[in-house]
């Protein structure tokens, strides 16, 4: 429980740094895409695989919990029309043409309110993904200390980069600063929740690894299709590109040291 009051603590840090960004919002954007897909390729895919092993009709069954997950978020963003067209953006950018970038304006109230609904949705992935965080610190501690203390130090630092991404995509889908530290705060409280929930019971480690499949096709189409355009299109830059090779380059480091 102390560790995961750790985890609390590098959750809060990891929103506050986001808050802070000022300018550098590009920069944050592409760290931020970064670390989602250094989560979805070292982290919930492998774990997912080692969960839910089995096979429908050749395919691992958590491979095609991700296709799922992937396709779930995109269908849901093409039924409402709040795709963005961030492509198209790039595109003008890099021909040197001016635009606008961010959220459309003048979007009629309901259509803005199902775009805030898919950043709420995405933040709330990542607060049970928080949770499953606290699963493993109790699980591991369970294990033996060696085993618990180096899961320990990983998801610490793993809640840096949930705490990071859950305000940033709170904000990008256009939710307001009290809403995003509101959930920011949860995701903060989830790591101490499942570790005290380790005390009383645990998940089926099939019905996991789909979950978990299901999460990473989540989180793989918002880094792709959203944040990473998003960051791009105001500023095309190396910078962009190096903060986001250095997101998967950590999330690499993280997850070596599990």
């Amino acid at each position: 429980m102390l560790v995961a009051a750790g985890a609390f603590l590098m959750t809060l840090l990891g929103g506050f740094v986001a808050q802070r960004t000022g300018d550098r919002r590009h920069l944050v954007l592409g760290l931020a895409a970064g670390l989602m897909l250094g989560v979805v390729a070292f982290d919930l895919l492998p774990e997912a695989m080692a969960q839910a092993p089995q096979e429908l009709h050749g395919v691992p069954e958590a491979l095609l919990m991700f296709a799922a997950g992937f396709l779930a978020i995109h269908v849901v963003e093409r039924a409402v029309a709040i795709h963005r067209g961030h492509e198209g953006e790039y595109a003008a950018h890099s021909h040197g043409h001016t635009h606008s970038h961010g959220h459309v304006r003048g979007s009629a109230p309901g259509e803005r309110q199902r775009e805030q609904g898919v950043g709420i949705a995405a933040a709330s992935a990542l607060v049970l993904h928080s949770v499953m965080d606290g699963f493993a610190i109790g699980a591991a501690f369970q294990a033996g200390t060696t085993v618990g203390t180096v899961v320990a130090v990983a998801v610490v630092a793993h809640d840096f980069a949930d705490g990071f991404n859950t305000y940033t995509l709170t904000r990008l889908y256009g939710n307001d600063r009290r809403r995003a530290v509101g959930l920011l705060f949860a995701d903060a409280l989830a790591p101490v929740t499942g570790a005290g929930i380790t005390l009383l019971f645990t998940i089926p480690e099939q019905l996991l690894g789909l979950y978990l499949g299901f999460f990473g096709g989540f989180l793989m189409y918002l880094a792709t299709s959203d944040i990473l355009p998003e960051a791009h299109s105001p500023h095309p830059s190396k910078a962009t590109l190096a903060c986001t090779l250095l997101g998967v380059g950590f999330m690499w480091l993280v997850v070596g040291l599990a």
